[in-house]
């Protein structure tokens, strides 16, 4: 879809839509709200006098002009109540509307920059928020649905502004926001995709894909290669299926010599059967998301590319399905990491730590300043936390509040939970060096004491199994996958130097 930026006054533009807006407790509409309401003769502000719209956020209503502008209808929108408005609140106002314009039939639709007037956001941030709320507010998966020919997407959308002097911040905010909007959309449509068709081979062609097309060197190790380096935990996920394994490797050195290096890690479980600790039929289709974290480290390699950031950024995907089969590893069984370590399976549903924890030891090789790992790890994170927040566990308490705060602009909610060392106790094994379940207390936090053991470098786990995916379709979430971990691990990369 196309994003124009242009200066121009928002009551003159020819459109099938115009997108104003207004926040809460305001009875005289100004700017670029004020001048559509005097070129329509006091519409809006008649409708704010009868009490008929209030300005919450989200909240719309639709003129129809009547030949007074150019455009065939204007869309008002809520900003919600100023003291409470963010850029948060930016993306879903610009979803809200994106998705009022695709209900109305509108091919094409042009809008203000919500908040970067009054509402105090920077003007490049708020173009920013516009764009991502924009794409990921329109985005859909349509890709086993039956062509529909109603025609009823948007096309275009032209972002209006009458200053001058405010437009490069704008073309870049929107530059910035597609690039990672368009990561985002790929991590959804990677876990979107039935797990029949999102193999890991899938997913490894992605990798590659995306590498060719922004200068990221991509490998992947077969199972082979990873038993041969000592991989046992991964290998012995791997084991029990037919499709095989990759280890996915995209290498992207935008920084040059001396850059600091980040990896990102995360869990590529194509479908989660639980193995031989076989989950319940209900709900065992949404297991195709268990490489949720895997997919927005692929989303997120590809903005990385895209913005060109000046660091040395690594993901790494092991990618697998767990399976039950005469070949798959077993409760009892005792595995063992590249790192030496030794760990007892108790469940074999607890398998996305194993496969973690060799990604983590694999990703030592690259001596990172820091390591982000991403998974759908546990449902007791999701118990805690409900579907509002990841968890969040860290050796690296800075690195940690450096992720919180890019939570913070990129909406991607986090909340730390302790690792304290008494969660070690839980993990004992009479048998091994671990076992690879703590039981049902402190389930997300035990899921990372496990984790801990692979890493020797600064280092936060997310999580995720909460945020994953939903049933929402409001603001720019949509039904299924939410592509969570892109925006956040993007914005904590843009900010890295600052």
């Amino acid at each position: 879809m196309k994003l124009n930026v242009r200066q121009g006054q928002i009551q003159n533009e020819a459109s099938d839509l115009i997108v104003v807006n207004l926040f809460e407790g305001v009875t005289m509409p100004g700017g670029a709200t004020g001048a559509v309401d005097a070129a329509l003769q006091g519409m809006i502000a008649d409708v704010l006098a009868s009490g008929d719209f209030k300005g919450r956020l989200n909240a719309t209503t639709v003129f129809y002009p009547r030949g007074a502008i150019q455009a065939k209808r204007v869309l008002l929108v809520g900003l919600g109540k100023a003291e409470k408005f963010g850029l948060d609140q930016a993306r879903q106002v610009a979803a809200t509307a994106a998705k009022k314009a695709r209900e109305l039939g509108a091919k094409t639709y042009a809008t203000i920059v919500h908040g970067a007037g009054i509402g105090g956001l920077a003007v490049q941030d708020a173009a920013q928020a516009l764009a991502e709320g924009t794409l990921l507010g329109l985005y859909q998966y349509k890709e086993y649905k039956k062509a529909d020919d109603n025609g009823g997407e948007v096309g275009g959308v032209t972002i209006v502004e009458y200053d001058a002097a405010k437009l490069d911040d704008i073309q870049e905010g929107v530059r910035v926001g597609r690039a990672i909007a368009e990561g985002q959309m790929v991590a959804r449509d990677l876990s979107n995709k039935p797990g029949n068709a999102a193999t890991p081979a899938f997913l490894a062609d992605t990798a590659r894909q995306i590498g060719q097309e922004h200068d990221i060197q991509v490998t992947a190790l077969s199972f082979a290669e990873c038993k041969a380096m000592g991989m046992g935990m991964f290998s012995g996920v791997a084991q029990g299926s037919n499709e095989p394994s990759q280890f996915i490797v995209m290498d992207y050195n935008g920084g040059g010599p001396g850059a600091d290096t980040v990896v990102l890690v995360g869990k590529g479980i194509t479908f989660d059967s639980g193995g031989i600790s076989i989950k319940p039929t209900d709900g065992m289709w949404d297991m195709k998301h268990d490489m949720s974290g895997g997919a927005a480290v692929i989303g997120a390699m590809q903005a990385v590319g895209a913005l060109g950031l000046p660091l040395h950024v690594v993901g790494i995907v092991p990618a697998t399905e767990n399976m039950l089969s005469g070949t798959a590893f077993k409760p009892g069984d005792i595995l063992r990491a590249m790192n030496g370590k030794t760990i007892e399976i108790q469940s074999t549903d607890a398998e996305g730590r194993l496969v973690l924890g060799d990604a983590l030891c694999y990703a030592a090789r690259f001596k990172p300043q820091a390591v982000i790992d991403m998974a759908t790890l546990t449902g007791a994170c999701m118990i805690a936390l409900g579907k509002h927040a990841a968890g969040l566990l860290s050796n690296d308490q800075p690195l940690a509040d450096k992720l919180k705060a890019a939570a913070d602009r990129s909406g991607e909610r986090v909340w730390q939970l302790p690792l304290w060392d008494e969660y070690n106790e839980q993990i004992k094994s009479t048998f091994a060096d671990m076992k690879n379940t703590g039981g049902r207390g402190g389930g997300a936090i035990t899921a990372a004491a496990i984790l801990k053991n692979f890493v020797d470098f600064p280092w936060v786990h997310l999580d995720i199994a909460g945020t994953a995916w939903g049933e929402d379709d409001k603001g720019y979430n949509t039904k299924g996958a939410t592509g969570y971990g892109v925006r956040l691990c993007v914005e904590l990369l843009r900010g890295w130097n600052r």
